[in-house]
């Protein structure tokens, strides 16, 4: 049986769906004490960050 090219809809989902994945692994919350401890220089870690300081700062 021959080789199919996928369609030019087909080759975006399959790229979008990728990109998703990666993504969402990135974007989850990671647990204390957690096997796969987020990196401080992650950019997830420096936008926490950020946010903790903007929350404290709205909260005085």
């Amino acid at each position: 049986m021959g080789v199919t090219r996928l369609k030019r809809k087909d080759r975006k989902n399959k790229t979008t769906s990728r990109l998703e994945v990666q993504w969402l692994k990135l974007a989850r919350n990671v647990e204390t004490g957690s096997r796969s401890l987020q990196s401080p220089k992650s950019q997830v870690s420096l936008n926490n960050a950020v946010l903790a300081k903007l929350e404290l700062a709205a909260k005085n």
